[in-house]
C-alpha cells in the first residue's frame, strides 16, 4: 500500500504539476476545471510546482501538498504539506505548466517520464510534450494549413513575405500571443522585426500566410482522447489588436464545429491519440489549422458554461477507463 495516506485503497490519487495555483483565474482556468472534476469523483489531489520535483537514484520525487479546491473566485484552494513522496505512488499526474517551452520545461518532462515508466499515467505523455511543439507540429498536417515556413534566416522569411504578401511571424516557444507580428512587404519595420524575432538569424521562427478570416474569430477546438468537443470557442481580437487571444484582452463566444472543423480534427486527432496526447487544443482560423496546443490548453470553463458541457468529465472518463484496463 502507498505511503501516501488514504482512507480508501480504491481512491485514485491525482497529482498536478502547474504554475502557482494562487495566481489563476478560476472562472476560466482549465487546470482548475480538471481539479474540480477529479475531486468531485473522489480523487485525492496532490499539488506540485515544477521546482518541487527532483530525481534521485533513478526515481522521481516531489515535495507534495494535499490539495482541496472550491469553485469560487476567492479562497479557492487549501494546501496541506505531506512531505517528499515518489511520483510513482500517484495514479495520475496532470502536467499543466504553461510555456515558455524552455530547457526547464524539458527537464520537468524528463522527471515525469521516470514516473510514467514506473506506472503513473501522465497527461499529456512527457515524450509527446517534447515532440509535439505547438507551432512546429502542424507541419505533420500540411493539407490543413496555409503556406508556412520555419526558419532562422531573415532572408528566407523576407522572401516568404514577398511571395505571400500579408503574413504573421511568431516564435516557436511562446503562448498567449506573445511576440506575434503581422508583417507585409511594405512594412518599413520588416527587417528590424525579423532581426529581433530571429535574434539576428540564430533562432527559428514560424511565418504563415495571413488568414483574413481572423475577423470571424480564432477558434479553439478541444480534443479529448481523440474526439473533438462539438463546440469551439471563437476568440476575437480586442480593440487595436489583431491577435485573438483572451490573454491579450480579446472576447469570445462558443460556436458549433463546421464540417471543415470536423475534417481537420479527423486529420489531427488520430495522431494525437497515438502519441498519448489525451487533451489538446486545435487553433483554427477560417478553414485552416494554425496551431496544435498540447502543453496546457484552455477554454474548458467557457465552453462548459455556455453549452452545459463537462469537458473535464470526458477527460476523466477516458483516464479512469485506462487505469482500470491497466490493473
Amino acid at each position: 500500500m502507498s505511503e501516501i495516506e488514504k482512507t480508501n485503497p480504491q481512491v485514485f490519487k491525482t497529482g498536478v504539476v502547474m504554475d502557482p495555483i494562487s495566481g489563476i483565474k478560476t472562472y476560466k482556468d482549465s487546470s482548475f476545471a480538471m481539479l474540480l472534476e477529479a475531486q468531485r469523483r473522489g480523487h485525492r489531489l496532490y499539488y506540485m510546482e515544477p521546482g518541487h520535483l527532483y530525481a534521485k537514484d533513478g526515481r522521481v520525487f516531489a515535495e507534495m501538498q494535499q490539495l482541496e479546491v472550491r469553485d469560487n473566485t476567492t479562497d479557492w484552494f487549501s494546501l496541506t504539506p505531506v512531505g517528499s513522496k515518489p511520483l510513482d505512488e500517484l495514479d495520475i499526474v496532470l502536467m499543466r505548466r504553461d510555456p515558455p517551452f524552455d530547457m526547464d520545461y524539458i527537464y520537468t518532462t524528463y522527471m515525469l517520464e521516470l514516473a510514467e515508466k514506473a506506472g503513473t499515467l501522465v497527461i499529456n505523455r512527457p515524450q509527446s510534450l517534447r515532440d509535439a511543439n505547438e507551432k512546429f507540429f502542424i507541419n505533420n498536417f500540411p493539407q490543413c494549413c496555409v503556406p508556412m515556413l520555419i526558419s532562422s534566416s531573415s532572408k528566407q522569411i523576407r522572401e516568404f513575405v514577398l511571395k505571400h504578401g500579408h503574413c504573421v511571424v511568431k516564435p516557436l516557444d511562446g503562448m498567449g500571443g506573445e511576440s506575434v507580428f503581422q508583417v507585409s512587404e511594405a512594412d518599413m519595420n520588416l527587417n528590424v522585426i525579423l532581426e529581433t524575432i530571429t535574434r539576428h538569424n540564430t533562432r527559428p521562427v514560424m511565418a504563415q500566410r495571413y488568414i483574413d478570416e481572423i475577423t470571424q474569430g480564432d477558434k479553439r477546438i478541444l480534443v479529448v482522447n481523440g474526439e473533438p468537443v462539438p463546440y469551439a470557442l471563437a476568440r476575437f481580437a480586442g480593440k487595436g489588436d489583431f491577435r485573438g487571444n483572451l490573454a491579450k484582452g480579446g472576447s469570445s463566444k462558443g460556436v458549433p464545429l463546421s464540417d471543415r472543423d470536423r475534417w481537420i480534427c479527423s486529420q489531427v486527432a488520430p495522431e494525437l491519440k497515438k502519441r498519448g496526447i489525451l487533451f489538446a487544443g486545435l487553433d483554427v482560423i477560417g478553414d485552416w489549422l494554425s496551431e496544435v496546443n498540447v502543453t496546457s490548453p484552455t477554454c474548458i470553463r467557457e465552453l462548459d458554461k455556455e453549452f452545459g458541457l463537462n469537458i473535464a468529465g470526458q477527460l476523466f472518463d477516458a483516464v479512469e477507463e485506462m487505469l482500470k484496463q491497466s490493473c
